[in-house]
């Protein structure tokens, strides 16, 4: 198994060189020192697994994780950070990272992560699995909401996205005022919005 090692502390890289190469059957082929450096090496090395830092110079480990899934899907990607909120984790899984490791893991669950992802698993570390079950929970309950919308009130949700008036958007999709100001209501209700304004930047955040 191939590993190629990316982190922006030589002290780490040292450590980690160390301690890995003493497992049976890891194999380190290299050592990156900032993201840009590491999708280098991954087209150069050809590892197996990358044990990925987030924090780091040039290009950030996220990033990083991006162009190597993008170019190299076959490779694996750990993230091994001291970063646990959830700013860090869900953009480091989304780009795909396979697993997600913290600095002050005991060593054997590490070298048990790296084996693990290996294997096609997605190890996370209990404070990152917290926050992508939460983040996955919010996900779904936003697909139900939008999914309780009728064909018209996305319509109409659309239309005021662009900034239309209640008459503006009557004209536009040919049906009274009135009828308007009452999708206006039902879809507020059905989203828990307060208003016009908080339904805008709904529709931009959900690309409608």
């Amino acid at each position: 198994m191939k590993i190629l090692i990316a982190d922006d502390h030589h002290v780490v890289r040292r450590g980690l060189l160390f301690f890995l190469q003493t497992q049976a059957g890891l194999e380190i082929v290299g050592e990156a020192q900032n993201g840009m450096e590491a999708v280098i090496l991954v087209e150069k090395l050809q590892p197996d697994i990358v044990l990925m830092d987030l924090d780091m110079p040039n290009m950030d480990g996220t990033e990083a994780t991006q162009k190597i899934k993008e170019q190299f899907p076959h490779v694996k990607v750990l993230i091994l950070t001291s970063f646990s909120d959830q700013s860090h984790a869900i953009p480091a899984i989304k780009a795909g990272a396979s697993g997600y490791q913290l600095k002050d893991v005991d060593p054997d669950e590490l070298v048990s992560s790296i084996r693990r992802v290996y294997r096609g698993e997605s190890p996370l570390h209990p404070k990152v699995t917290s926050h992508v079950m939460s983040h996955l929970s919010h996900g779904n309950k936003e697909e139900k909401r939008l999914s309780g919308l009728t064909k018209r009130e996305k319509e109409v949700l659309a239309e005021i996205a662009k900034g239309k008036s209640n008459k503006e958007i009557a004209a536009s999709l040919i049906i009274t005022e009135k009828t308007v100001k009452t999708h206006v209501s039902n879809l507020l209700a059905k989203l828990e919005l307060q208003d016009r304004t908080q339904a805008a930047l709904y529709a931009v955040k959900h690309h409608l």
